[in-house]
């Protein structure tokens, strides 16, 4: 059976969908079956991350009312190899989402896929609830700034209390995705430290990944970043992924130069 990784973060515009579609991509070039699953029903953007906006016919919500098979729903991604991808509906409201019917799907596609990647609505939403529920694992994903930290804190509350897993006695399996690093500002005291972040979430860190302007080149394109040698961010996913896959990998050296290391310490051995 598969396993269920729900991507989320307590605000929007942090990167959640970004890294759903670099995350997937690097899984699936690991040799793993994935499914990347849009749940952010009326405002998907996932399939522009993807290049696959124009291959849309049938929905995540089509799938669960019955208006077609899961089979005629996924997408192979055009790129990625083991990758597909379920897209959200535009028209719906995230209020169509029935926990039941929800359930049914995941449970489907764990026994086709290795991993089944849920890109989680922002906020606190019952959409977020539902994309929570029945996760095995957690991306927590925030940027290094006091109001997306403190609206991801919110959020581990919500998971730890109403998810499925808390409701039988057990626990989520959480990590924390920095996103956006700027090393530069953060040693000049202007953006929050690694530190200050895990020190507010109190969770064991999977990844950082610093502010990289081919993301927004790779987006625009609707190629994951993750595909280009030539980016750190990209490289940044690639060594979560591997994580996420159970290896031991360095996090990346984000110094600037000699003394920046303090907030860092320890992390990047």
């Amino acid at each position: 059976m598969g396993q269920i990784i729900t991507i989320t973060s307590g605000k929007g515009g942090v990167g959640k969908s970004t890294t759903v579609a670099n995350l997937a991509t690097a899984i699936a070039k690991e040799g793993k079956k994935v499914v990347a699953v849009d749940f952010d029903i009326g405002l998907r953007n996932l399939d522009m991350l993807l290049g696959l906006e124009n291959r849309i016919v049938y929905d995540v919500v089509d799938v669960m009312e019955g208006n077609c098979k899961l089979s005629q729903a996924l997408i192979s991604d055009k790129n990625t190899n083991g990758l597909s991808f379920l897209p959200a509906s535009q028209t719906k409201d995230k209020n169509i989402l029935d926990i039941k019917k929800i359930e049914k799907l995941l449970d489907e596609l764990k026994t086709i896929f290795d991993f089944v990647l849920i890109d989680s609505p922002a906020g606190i939403e019952s959409g977020f609830e539902h994309s929570v529920y029945l996760a095995d694992r957690a991306l927590i994903v925030t940027t290094p700034e006091v109001s997306a930290v403190r609206d991801a804190d919110r959020v581990i509350g919500i998971i730890d209390a109403k998810s499925k897993r808390a409701k039988d006695g057990s626990d989520v399996e959480k990590h924390v995705v920095i996103n956006r690093l700027k090393p530069a500002l953060v040693e000049k005291g202007e953006m929050l430290s690694i530190e200050d972040v895990l020190q507010i979430l109190s969770l064991p860190l999977i990844g950082v990944v610093p502010d990289d302007e081919k993301v927004v080149s790779a987006t625009n394109k609707g190629i994951p970043v993750v595909l280009s040698d030539e980016s750190l961010s990209g490289e940044a996913y690639r060594r979560i992924a591997k994580r996420v896959l159970g290896e031991k990998v360095d996090f990346l050296d984000l110094r600037v130069k000699k003394g920046f290391g303090s907030f860092i310490k320890g992390l990047f051995k």
